[in-house]
């Protein structure tokens, strides 16, 4: 409760919680906010004749107006924060797993095994996430065209696709499923959530209260699990949190500048790149296609990141006691 209390007391806070709430409520009421249609595909849904290739401003049938193809800004907004909502916990919640199980079970062990697995993490470390991306996209389409299908990247709005002249392998069916940007980002954001909670078990696992429950029997496994990890992931919770907002940004990039992936953020500012400056050298003239998804993904990563900054201190076992928690508080 004292750690609620801390993190209640700030209004930061507070606004991290809004911010995060409505993209969350948006997210699960997207079918009835903007429900999809025949026209519909993934998070766009045309709204005109898809040889337009001039935006046209908000209107009946277009609450936020379109992007060249005639797709409909706000309908990919809503869908588009609710695929971010799923891409970015995924990617945080992946991370967090591996990288805490990694660390916990390498600072337990300790010595030569300690040394080893955290000089794989160190590896992983200095290989960049971007070239990662590009490398496992690669891989993905060179094996599904190894198996008898065609693989190649929609530069519109669909992204990439697959066709097979035969039902394909249950293999391929699974690199179909697979986003690429997901995978890349797991694979190379989870080092640090393994260094942070190695350090902690390396200080933890020399307490008493390890130690008893070692004298007691306990097995490494259970140590590790019910006494280690869940004293020793408060800084790896924190940053799961940042990582929601930032790994959402930069899969919004990636897609942006045409690397692949599916952000529908992305490909509606991707889309809309050669209109933010409109004729005249007016920068409103047709701010629909990039202001509301920018403001959308600027206030994603800053309502996590507000959280991930409240937790930081509600999470401190040296934070300062409130009034109400020292002891001569009336």
């Amino acid at each position: 409760m004292r750690r609620l209390r801390i993190f209640l007391s700030h209004w930061q806070n507070w606004l991290g919680m809004i911010i995060v709430l409505v993209f969350a409520v948006t997210a699960l009421t997207a079918p009835l906010l903007s429900p999809p249609n025949d026209t519909t595909q993934g998070a766009f849904k045309k709204v005109g004749r898809q040889g337009d290739l001039k935006p046209h401003p908000p209107s009946e049938i277009a609450p936020l107006g379109t992007v060249p193809g005639q797709l409909d800004v706000y309908h990919a907004l809503i869908w588009g924060g609710r695929e971010a909502m799923i891409f970015g916990l995924s990617v945080a919640l992946g991370a967090f797993m591996f990288g805490s199980l990694f660390g916990a079970i390498a600072g337990y062990a300790g010595g030569v095994v300690n040394n080893v697995m955290m000089r794989i993490a160190d590896a992983f470390l200095t290989f960049p996430a971007l070239a990662g991306v590009v490398f496992l996209q690669q891989l993905v389409a060179i094996t599904i065209e190894s198996q008898g299908g065609i693989f190649w990247f929609n530069n519109d709005y669909i992204g990439r696709l697959v066709y097979f002249d035969f039902t394909p392998p249950p293999f391929a069916v699974f690199l179909m499923a697979v986003d690429p940007i997901l995978i890349s980002l797991i694979i190379f954001s989870w080092m640090p959530f393994a260094r942070i909670v190695n350090t902690m078990v390396i200080t933890l696992k020399q307490t008493e209260f390890i130690q008893a429950g070692r004298a007691l029997g306990g097995t490494p496994w259970w140590i590790i699990r019910r006494h280690l990890l869940p004293n020793s992931i408060g800084p790896a919770v924190v940053l799961a949190a940042r990582d929601v907002g930032s790994s959402v940004i930069l899969q919004a990039t990636i897609t942006f500048i045409g690397l692949g992936g599916a952000s529908a953020w992305g490909i509606l500012l991707s889309l809309g790149r050669n209109w933010v400056i409109g004729p005249g050298g007016n920068l409103l003239s047709a701010w629909w296609v990039f202001l509301p998804v920018t403001i959308a993904i600027v206030l994603f990563g800053i309502g996590w990141n507000l959280i991930g900054d409240g937790l930081t201190e509600a999470l401190d076992p040296t934070a300062t006691l409130h009034k109400w928690d020292r002891p001569d508080a009336s």
